[in-house]
């Protein structure tokens, strides 16, 4: 393919940011370079027929001026004050000394002038007396005023200038590889382009604004190859095995710069790793934690484990938690996403429970996390409820600067910094604002959300889970109603769509239908609904058998409870167990939850009442002879 005539092609191979300001420092007097500012950047070797180097932002500019017969940089730092760059000792350090002394005269070594003092040194570039090329850079631009509206007089007085300078600049004619007339450029450093007053680029063609990228899997695989040589490979591509190395280390640095990968690199030598394990080594240089509770020899035994132990715990769900052990089993091997080309740096495992309400959603959560991190408070609720208004994804991520809050962080994102290997439950995430749910997309895609304060937070070890009650109801539709497609409405506006008598099979499609329904077409979400795949779980309504399998449960743990709070040997007659059945289990449609508060009203608070009212004695023996309704009250036979 050619290169594009507006980028030049005068430097082949090199960055396409460099190719756009080499092609037009002929135009534009002045720069503001934003973004990726504090990487290394690929360059040609200097012959030409070697391999690539990497090299700061500072060099990579000086090579690229130099070979168009630049003599210096001046680069003016509000910190450092002023230096010429290449130092003395440098192979051109002299002749740039030279060079910047007939042009701006003798400059000291620790000068720090003020923002007026620097302006002639800005002019003597920009408009200079001899045909010296030359150019400024201002670093930490971003710096230079409180607010980019909010300034001191002599910083108003600075950027002014400076806005007239990039308008009576001239540009400058030397013999030598160009001699065409260019200008010696100013180059702003700037975090984000907005960090500048806004007039002094507005409608302003002499300044040019360019945005420096983070580096693409392109950029990392050749940089993965350069570092190859730390390792004593010259040549990845001859070997398949480091060649394989290299391309995963490229694919698990998603996310880094190249500066990154280097440090990375350096953290593998010191710990003696691998040049095949070097995905372990990006693990801990962006989680920053060492130990990798994915890695442990006993998960696997754990999880089979499981296969017993779950159902026992989640009670009448049997495709469900088949379904989530699956995914489970993928994600401690690691193969969540292995279909695709970059997967690397997604979480762990993604799931997504749906179904009726009080069926086990939560229960399969917290045995999830108790099955991979061995305590099941390990993992991490959000009420996607509270997260209704627009503005409330500030309590995820944390405020933008220069809001309330902005030093706090985000609730999600100090969460997963904190400890990166967490289950993390969305609970009803149809509740969100759609403004949170595209934070979403970047976390299920790229594995990684940046927090208010700019820092990177990696979901890459975790496993998230959404739940949602979408598919219980759907909007009425008379004409549906007619054909028997739904049952009655139950809610206004809404009909219910799934009931206990069907047949699991159409529950779950009924189910994924209605979601697809609420993303596609209620949030105008597909690509979200995508990001979830084959990982949505239908749990089913609880039928008669498990709900007599909860009641069992549940009706344990509170004589267990009564034994160990008041060491009561506590029993009830089979009659009054099986009026207790028939009452907590009548309504099925409320699942386990509700089985649960029909205990508490029927059971608990009669107990309650009549053990209150009474001397307790150690080790008495008490037993419920008989259960009765007063009106709304109910009352137990104690002897």
């Amino acid at each position: 393919m050619t290169e594009s005539p507006t980028l030049g092609g005068r430097l082949p191979g090199w960055p396409p940011f460099i190719r756009e300001l080499d092609a037009t420092l002929s135009v534009h007097s002045q720069y503001v370079l934003s973004g990726n500012l504090y990487d290394s950047f690929l360059a040609p070797s200097m012959g030409g027929d070697g391999p690539a180097r990497l090299l700061p932002l500072r060099d990579l500019l000086w090579e690229t001026l130099r070979s168009s017969g630049f003599s210096f940089l001046l680069i003016y730092d509000p910190v450092d004050g002023l230096q010429v760059h290449p130092p003395a000792g440098d192979e051109d350090g002299d002749a740039a000394a030279e060079a910047a002394e007939r042009l701006l005269g003798k400059i000291k070594s620790d000068e720090r002038p003020s923002l007026e003092g620097a302006t002639k040194y800005l002019a003597g570039i920009a408009r200079p007396g001899d045909d010296v090329r030359a150019a400024v850079i201002i670093e930490s631009a971003s710096r230079i005023a409180r607010t980019p509206t909010e300034m001191e007089p002599a910083e108003r007085d600075f950027f002014r200038f400076c806005a007239k300078l990039s308008r009576t600049a001239r540009p400058v004619r030397v013999v030598g590889p160009r001699p065409k007339p260019l200008y010696n450029p100013i180059l702003w450093m700037v975090e984000r382009p907005g960090d500048l007053p806004p007039w002094l680029t507005a409608d302003n063609e002499n300044v040019r604004e360019i945005t420096i990228p983070r580096p693409h899997l392109g950029d990392r695989q050749e940089t993965a190859r350069l570092l190859a040589r730390a390792f004593g490979v010259a040549d990845a591509d001859a070997d398949k095995a480091a060649a394989a190395a290299v391309d995963a280390f490229a694919e698990q640095a998603d996310g880094l710069t190249l500066q990154s990968m280097i440090e990375v690199t350096r953290l593998a030598k010191e710990r003696s790793v691998t040049l095949h394990d070097l995905p372990d080594a990006v693990r801990t240089y962006k989680l920053g934690v060492l130990d990798n509770p994915w890695s442990r020899g006993h998960l696997r035994r754990r999880v089979l484990e499981g296969e017993k132990k779950v159902p026992e715990r989640v009670i009448g769900q049997p495709q469900a938690v088949t379904k989530t052990l699956d995914i489970l089993k993928r994600a401690v091997l690691g193969l969540s996403g292995a279909q695709a080309t970059r997967s690397g740096s997604r979480p762990r495992g993604v799931l997504f429970f749906a179904g009726p309400t009080g069926t086990g959603k939560t229960e399969l959560a917290k045995s999830i996390t108790e099955l991979v991190f061995g305590d099941e408070s390990a993992y991490l609720r959000f009420d996607m409820s509270e997260f209704s208004g627009e503005g409330s994804g500030d309590r995820l991520i944390g405020a933008p600067p220069g809001y309330v809050g902005y030093q706090e962080g985000g609730e999600l994102t100090n969460a997963v910094r904190e400890d990166p290997f967490r289950v993390i439950l969305f609970d009803e995430i149809e509740k969100a604002h759609p403004r949170i749910l595209d934070k979403f997309l970047q976390i299920l895609e790229d594995g990684r959300l940046t927090d208010g304060r700019g820092n990177t937070v990696h979901f890459s070890e975790s496993i998230l889970i959404f739940t949602s009650n979408l598919g219980m109801f759907v909007p009425g539709h008379p004409d549906l109603a007619v054909r028997g497609d739904v049952l009655a409405p139950a809610v206004p506006g809404r009909v219910q769509n799934i009931h206990a008598d069907m047949d699991y099979e159409e529950i779950e499609v009924r189910v994924k239908t209605a979601i697809a329904d609420h993303f596609t077409a209620v949030l105008n979400r597909p690509e979200l609904l995508n990001r979830f795949g084959d990982n949505i779980v239908v749990f089913d309504f609880i039928g008669r058998e498990a709900a007599d399998k909860i009641f069992d449960l549940q009706f344990a743990n509170i004589c267990r409870r009564v034994a160990e709070e008041h060491r009561l040997v506590l029993t009830v007659k089979s009659e009054a167990l099986q009026t207790l059945r028939e009452w907590c289990t009548a309504e099925l449609d409320k699942g386990g939850r509700g089985i649960g508060m029909a205990l508490e009203s029927a059971f608990v608070n009669p107990l309650a009442r009549a053990l209150f009212d009474r001397e307790l004695v150690p080790d008495e023996e008490i037993t419920v002879t008989g259960v009765r309704r007063e009106g709304s009250i109910v009352h137990l036979d104690l002897r």
